[in-house]
């Protein structure tokens, strides 16, 4: 039935039917709904297609890794090829000991530091929020070296107790920095300063160790100033191995709360994660893998720090890309060891590192405007 509103017996407006309201009403509610399924849908989309991009780009750097593998067993003064490779891993033919006493160790050194290093790296900086909290900026690394060199020129150490130490440096000096920094919890900002300044004062350290040492003594601690896969022996590595199976998982599990956390503290509690507690396990796990990997070899520069923005910038995405970031850092490492073999009359890979990493943050740098790299 059609309402007519009267005053003084004249209409005042047209008819209205509630039947044509009533339609208007459900057309703009259908209209809105749609409008909002339209908008999910897209989002959904858009997270779909980072995710077959993060795939993609996964499965790319494990093929690159195992490229890399395959080349450091097969080059060298004797070049094997893949049967040949795959019989002297299987401990048969004339090049068994060749490639598992000699290229082998080098090539497991390369790729499980790698591994640690580049996991660590993008962890730093996702937890801190910050694209210089890495490990060879904030003193971690330095006081591995320092530590390290210490062993030698002033205990005359070697072998294992040398790593040993550099172990116990790296970690003395992660825990001097989290305390320094800690103020009614964690802070990105005061966690990147304090370890400047930590990373100031290892050097300093290891300066002045270098210029007081006898000069024999010199070129064994060197090689904890650039780092090199050139010594690893498979004890060592045996190590480093259980110490990989054990804390890469871990941070695997304590990096799940990396995009809560991202969102901020506040929206983090709100969506029950305890921020400080997760940024502690995260960074427990990191500064672990950075101080047995540091131990193996000795620090490789630049590997911690740009593995991470590599990763992210070619998977597309501002997350931490744990996984990716963990690749590129093994295939930095595996690539820059081939190079500094063969191309440059066997450098340690740290001097490799160092050369192409400065050229990569630069131009990381230009490209993103340090916009993305927070994680």
């Amino acid at each position: 039935m059609d309402r007519r509103v009267e005053v003084g017996g004249a209409a005042a407006g047209p008819v209205v039917s509630g039947a044509v309201v009533s339609g208007a009403v459900a057309g703009d509610a259908e209209a809105g709904g749609g409008a909002r399924t339209g908008g999910v849908a897209v989002v959904r989309a858009g997270r779909a297609a980072r995710r077959r991009r993060s795939g993609l780009v996964v499965l790319g750097l494990v093929g690159l890794v195992l490229l890399l593998v395959g080349a450091g067993l097969s080059l060298g003064a004797v070049r094997l090829g893949p049967g040949a490779v795959v019989e002297a891993l299987l401990g048969h033919g004339p090049g068994s000991f060749v490639v598992l006493q000699l290229r082998a160790p080098r090539v497991v050194a390369g790729l499980l530091v790698g591994l640690a290093f580049g996991v660590a790296g993008a962890a730093f900086q996702s937890v801190l929020r910050n694209p210089l909290a890495s490990p060879d900026i904030l003193g971690i690394s330095g006081g591995a070296s320092a530590a390290g060199a210490a062993a030698i020129l002033l205990a005359g150490w070697s072998g294992p107790r040398v790593a040993a130490a550099a172990l116990v440096g790296a970690l003395v000096v992660a825990t001097g920095v989290a305390v320094a920094s800690w103020k009614r919890g964690l802070s990105g900002e005061r966690f990147v300063l304090v370890g400047v300044a930590a990373s100031l004062l290892v050097q300093a350290v290891t300066g002045y160790l270098l210029t007081r040492a006898d000069v024999r003594d010199v070129p064994a601690a060197l090689v904890w100033m650039v780092g090199s896969t050139g010594a690893a022996r498979w004890p060592q590595l045996a190590v480093l191995a259980v110490a990989c199976a054990v804390l890469l998982p871990a941070l695997a599990v304590a990096g799940r709360r990396l995009p809560v956390l991202a969102l901020g503290d506040d929206l983090a509690r709100g969506l029950g994660a305890a921020p400080t507690p997760a940024r502690v396990a995260v960074l427990a796990a990191a500064v672990g893998l950075i101080a047995v990997g540091t131990a193996t070899t000795g620090p490789i520069a630049f590997v911690a720090f740009v593995s991470g923005p590599i990763a992210r910038r070619a998977s597309g995405t501002a997350g931490a890309g744990l996984t990716a970031a963990a690749l590129t850092g093994a295939a930095l490492v595996l690539a820059g060891d081939l190079v500094a073999q063969h191309l440059l009359g066997d450098l340690p890979v740290g001097v490799v590192t160092a050369l192409v990493g400065g050229p990569v943050l630069w131009w990381l740098l230009s490209r993103t405007g340090g916009t993305r790299w927070a994680g």
